[in-house]
């Protein structure tokens, strides 16, 4: 069995790899253990800060060949790759700023003469990371990982390998011993054996909710920690008092950075019916007059490629089982004819409650509009998901917005901005978008032993 590198932008073959067999990746793991003992003991945490300054630093230096990379291998516009990586060099320098805070001990009052809490790493983590940000999500896993005192095991989605490849190399280049991160050159048959490797103690996944639902089975069988990071059918509601032009700009950023695929897009436009007629008819002009698909590579290009034939099929599927259904078409709803995988950005109405487009995570060009005839309707639609990851509310009344932020069933919600994730601010989501949290304090402590200490 290969994987296949296929440049999105033109279908062709780029490079295969072959995967490794049974034996092989049982040894890595099993060494993984054994790298664990001098990583979490012998080296102190000020050590591996150093080392994470160096990491930021690589990332900066091969910036533009990293997002070359990126950008052959899943489609992102170069200016969108550039940013990913230095994203990523920002992750590390924030983890270098504050690692030792966050997981210094804290002192508790109690009857004892004294006692703390300390953060003691886990062991060995296995991530298993989606194509979508090839660099980020990785990266947003395995650095607060290794800077917490754990070893790092990457299964990698199987179109990205030569990013996998890339990303290890890194690690080696900014000087960390070898097997602190480790990519594991594997298909997704053989993620069950590592987590049920007794080496391995956490796992934490970015992906899709049966892939979820999947790795969290056999991690609880097997009694170990998960972080789950998956789908997102993000509410994106507009209030009477909006400013329409800036909600439409943020509206076109929100849906269709990295072609629509990310998980914390806007997905769902929800409009105050007193102004949804011109917020669509303004969205809709803002998208055919922006979008221009090309290589990627060119700065003029402005409209990606999907990352692969079968998501834009499947894009395709929902939204014309949609309109099966009664949805409208108001731009879009095709491929595109010219080599590669791009989709016209689109945008649906007349969406009901029996439709893939209202039940259904769409990971691609596509946006809806749905109306709605007060803020506690608008509230009510945007709760009416399976899914809770992020969303925003576009308005002049800060109060209503946060009030209404504050019952919006999601791990964050942004107030006249669409949904980011920051270093600085935790990130995850509730209901089926999984549980646990990244990023920030919380996520450095997620694989740590939260351990109480009692003197006396």
């Amino acid at each position: 069995m290969a994987m296949q590198s296929i440049n999105p932008a033109t279908g062709e073959l780029v490079a295969e790899f072959d995967t490794w067999d049974q034996a092989t990746l049982d040894d890595v793991v099993t060494q993984a253990g054994y790298e664990f003992a001098d990583w979490s003991k012998l080296t102190p945490l000020e050590d591996r800060v150093a080392l994470l300054k160096r990491l930021g630093d690589v990332l900066m230096d091969d910036q533009s060949l990293l997002a070359e990379l990126i950008t052959l291998e899943m489609g992102k516009l170069y200016s969108e790759a550039l940013a990913e990586v230095e994203k990523c060099a920002l992750l590390c320098d924030y983890y270098a700023e504050h690692a030792e805070q966050f997981l210094a001990d804290e002192p508790v009052e109690s009857d004892a003469s004294r006692s703390y809490v300390a953060y003691l790493p886990l062991g060995v983590v296995l991530g298993v990371m989606p194509w979508n940000y090839p660099f980020w999500q990785v990266f947003r896993f395995a650095v607060p990982t290794v800077t917490a005192g754990n070893i790092a095991l990457l299964k990698h989605a199987s179109n990205v390998p030569q990013c996998a490849l890339a990303i290890e190399e890194v690690f080696r280049k900014a000087g960390y011993p070898d097997g602190i991160f480790t990519n594991l050159m594997i298909g997704s048959d053989k993620v069950e054996s590592v987590i049920r490797h007794p080496t391995v103690r956490a796992v934490s996944l970015t992906g899709s909710e049966p892939a979820g639902r999947k790795v969290a089975s056999v991690a609880g069988e097997e009694l170990k920690k998960t972080v789950l990071e998956l789908g997102g059918s993000d509410a994106f509601i507009v209030l009477d008092n909006a400013d329409i032009k800036q909600a439409v700009a943020g509206a076109v950023k929100g849906r269709f950075l990295n072609a629509g695929q990310s998980c914390i897009a806007a997905k769902r436009f929800i409009v105050d019916s007193m102004i949804a007629d011109d917020f669509t008819a303004q969205f809709q002009a803002a998208i055919e007059d922006q979008f221009v698909a090309g290589d990627p590579m060119d700065k003029e290009t402005t409209l990606a490629p999907m990352a692969r034939q079968d998501l834009l099929d499947e894009l395709h599927q929902q939204v014309m089982k949609s309109v099966e259904l009664g949805a409208k078409i108001i731009t879009g709803g095709y491929q595109l004819d010219r080599p590669g995988y791009y989709y016209a950005p689109t945008i649906l109405t007349n969406v009901t409650s029996n439709m893939p487009a209202y039940n259904e995570e769409f990971f691609g060009p596509v946006a809806i509009v749905l109306k709605a005839s007060e803020p506690a309707h608008a509230l009510g639609l945007a709760n009416a998901t399976d899914f809770g990851l992020g969303g925003s509310i576009w308005g002049n009344d800060i109060a209503t917005a946060e009030t209404m932020a504050r019952g919006m069933e999601s791990g964050a919600t942004f107030i006249n901005s669409s949904t980011f994730s920051d270093p600085r601010l935790p990130f995850g989501g509730v209901k089926n978008s999984g549980y646990g949290r990244e990023l920030s304090a919380q996520g450095i402590r997620e694989f740590t032993n939260i351990k109480t200490i009692w003197v006396k």
